[in-house]
């Protein structure tokens, strides 16, 4: 490997191990467990301060864990050019955005999120699941055409306004929106 490709490998493990627990409202000693990645390809490219993680990708932190099958993370220009003037000195990266696409799950303890594609947005400190979004929390499960997620404050917000052929209806050309569905289990 070379310099430069192993400075981009850095820098991706850096930015995607202060995307996934850093912040506010992180629990000090999950920010500084190790994260480990798999994927089948990493890419790194300056002009658009991104990493892409390719084919089957696994990130684990703590008790996080993202797979999908791709994963890019976006970071600020400043910290890229941090980054490069550093060299071989250890700096934070400032994440903008981390974009899952292709059978994406993220889980974190008994809560678990499903979709085909995640948007994580770093200074709204949200995950947005869309696409055949759904949640579990234990054995109960909402599911809607998309999902917020709101980290800092532990809640989560569940949209569904795709338009939809009403049943029966005189004509195919009548639309009503979909509707959020819930299950709740009872013991």
């Amino acid at each position: 490997m070379k310099y430069t490709d192993s400075k981009f490998f850095i820098l991706g493990m850096s930015l995607l191990a202060s995307l996934l627990l850093g912040g506010p409202g992180t629990v000090r000693g999950a920010s500084e467990a190790p994260i480990h990645i798999e994927a089948n390809k990493m890419t790194s490219t300056e002009k658009t301060n991104s990493v892409i993680f390719t084919g089957d990708v696994d990130a684990k932190q703590g008790d996080v864990r993202i797979r999908s099958d791709e994963m890019t993370v976006f970071y600020t220009p400043e910290a890229a050019e941090k980054e490069k003037k550093a060299e071989q000195k250890k700096t934070t990266q400032q994440v903008e955005k981390l974009i899952c696409v292709g059978n994406v799950e993220l889980t974190r303890g008994q809560w678990l999120g499903t979709s085909k594609k995640m948007v994580y947005l770093s200074k709204e400190r949200q995950v947005i699941l869309t696409d055949n979004a759904k949640a579990w929390q234990g054995q109960n499960m909402v599911s809607g055409d998309k999902i917020i997620y709101y980290l800092d404050e532990g809640r989560s917000e569940v949209i569904s306004n795709k338009p939809t052929t009403a049943a029966g209806s005189e004509s195919d050309n009548k639309k009503k929106p979909s509707r959020v569905n819930m299950t709740i289990m009872q013991n």
